[in-house]
């Protein structure tokens, strides 16, 4: 029921001057490229925003589970009570990777742009890093629209759990299958969370490759 965060891509601070004359020059598709990438970047500020709360969350439900563990039938009164705590966790949880994937979802709207833009690079080596930076960013889309479906399930499956915990007369194998099912699942949250971070990792260093060959300056 816990992970780890999502990473996030990264904005270079560009130190480029531009000196404007009289009228201001048309932008080069290198420029445009700079703006969406960068705007991209601002897009993912509410998803970013997203992962040291949803972690918390994860952290707390977590306790509240273990927590219920520990308690005998004896405690019944105490394990509804916690149970519904976990509850309310769980649908504020859904509310956070709900925003975070709002966020995902504007990101590539913006970075759609470069589709078209990558192909108007004048240098081939400029313009193969282009490509490779648009195929990993879409991948890494897809990766987080996988993530959202996994980690909808999981949620699921930790409230079907949680009304679980409440029914007195609940067979013990029925309880155990619903862990098992729950353990399978967010080891597939896990993995594709994993694979989403790789993503975002070779996407953030060839933004700084493609910088560098189009010679923008970062700090």
């Amino acid at each position: 029921m816990l992970f780890k965060g999502k990473g996030s891509i990264l904005i270079f601070v560009t130190v480029i001057i531009f000196i404007l004359s009289g009228c201001t020059e048309k932008k080069t598709p290198v420029d445009e490229m700079y703006n969406v990438l960068e705007d991209v970047v601002n897009k993912e500020k509410v998803f970013e925003e997203q992962q040291e709360p949803l972690v918390t969350l994860e952290k707390q439900e977590k306790e509240l589970y273990d927590q219920i563990i520990k308690q005998g039938m004896k405690e019944y009164d105490q394990i509804v009570k916690l149970s519904d705590e976990a509850l309310d966790l769980a649908d504020k949880r859904k509310e956070l990777f709900e925003k975070e994937t709002t966020s995902l979802k504007e990101s590539e709207q913006e970075f759609a742009k470069v589709a078209d833009l990558k192909d108007q690079l004048d240098d081939p080596k400029l313009k193969e890093t282009a490509n490779d930076l648009y195929d990993i960013m879409m991948k890494r889309y897809e990766a987080h629209r996988e993530l959202y479906q996994k980690y909808s399930e999981s949620l699921q499956y930790d409230k079907e759990l949680y009304q679980m915990f409440k029914n007195k007369n609940l067979p013990l194998e029925d309880l155990e299958a619903q862990i098992n099912k729950l353990n399978d699942s967010y080891k597939n949250v896990y993995a594709t969370n994993e694979q989403f971070n790789k993503y975002t990792e070779q996407y953030n260093e060839k933004k700084l490759s493609f910088y560098k060959k189009a010679g923008i300056k970062t700090k």
